[in-house]
């Protein structure tokens, strides 16, 4: 087994730095399954000179492979680490996520565990822990709000090659935020693949803290969210599709209801979510900040799948 570990990134430099260290102080056990890995690296158009700072640093990333694409997104980004990847199991992180030095090793086992017991069609799915603390990313416990049923996410997963070429890789068409990873897991799921989950495998996934300066971008990234939701219904136009993409009369009734049919907003919230984040809480300021964001993320849904039939009609 030989891993090639796909990374797209785009403007992350400071965390990547982290990401990549991580990745490089991987121990592997003298009878390990794994025969060595190497880490494809997509720089997915970065203006901040993440390239520069790399390619002065080779000494430091024996494992790193660095490519270079114009800014497609993130679905375009991982198909070209995975056309140049090398080894045979891929394993997608994001790149600012940070693991644990046993990080590969782990992955190993819950594959090669199945692989023994004669079930080749499965893929192991690491447990993810947010954490705004840049210092000492591994240090955050893990938290119910960490909790995901998600089938097949990039942040943290491992997959034989052969099953993702089978499957057609990422689709080129989500060129927004959101659901490439979810929906190339229904195909996956389709072709009889199932998940293994392997939380000693953790990431730890960093953001900065919440703050109310980045609700037009939060607010932006639900509407690419909703859009390329309805990418996503158009190919799988199935129940389990609408649920996850919140296009159901019971997300409209539950995000409105709360919302007050969208009254509570950025502006009305703003002042109790600040209060809130002053306070020492930003974490309650984020699930508070979610009750409008929803509710955009709602609204553009159908905005868009009604946009999406009338070009049909025509």
């Amino acid at each position: 087994m030989f891993f090639s570990v796909v990374i797209p990134t785009y403007n992350r430099r400071p965390i990547l730095e982290k990401c990549l260290r991580a990745m490089e102080n991987q121990v592997l056990r003298a009878d390990s399954v794994v025969a060595g890995y190497e880490i494809v690296l997509v720089d997915d158009g970065s203006t901040d000179g993440t390239v520069e700072w790399l390619q002065a640093s080779t000494d430091e990333f024996a494992h790193v492979k660095l490519y270079e694409q114009n800014h497609e997104g993130a679905a375009i980004a991982r198909n070209f680490g995975v056309q140049k990847a090398e080894g045979d199991t891929i394993i997608f992180i994001d790149s600012d996520l940070v693991v644990l030095d046993g990080f590969l090793q782990y992955h190993a086992d819950a594959l090669n565990k199945a692989y023994e017991q004669g079930n080749e069609r499965v893929f192991t799915y690491g447990r993810v822990v947010n954490t705004c603390n840049f210092d000492h990313p591994t240090s955050e416990p893990f938290k119910v709000t960490d909790y995901s049923r998600a089938f097949f996410a990039t942040g943290n997963v491992a997959i034989a090659k052969k099953w993702l070429l089978e499957a057609g890789l990422f689709d080129a068409q989500f060129t927004q935020y959101g659901w490439e990873d979810l929906e190339l897991g229904v195909r996956l799921k389709n072709n009889g693949l199932s998940l293994i989950k392997c939380p000693e495998a953790v990431g730890y996934h960093w953001h900065p803290a919440f703050s109310v300066e980045e609700l037009p971008e939060l607010i932006d990234k639900e509407i690419q969210r909703a859009r390329m939701g309805v990418v996503f219904y158009q190919k799988h136009p199935t129940l389990d599709v609408r649920l996850m993409i919140q296009m159901t009369w019971l997300h409209r009734v539950l995000w409105g209801g709360l919302s007050l049919g969208g009254l509570l907003n950025e502006k009305t919230l703003g002042p109790t979510l600040k209060w809130l984040i002053d306070r020492g809480h930003p974490q309650a300021s984020q699930e508070l900040s979610r009750i409008f964001l929803n509710w955009y993320n709602v609204n553009a849904v159908y905005a868009a799948h009604q946009s999406t039939k009338q070009l049909e009609a025509k």
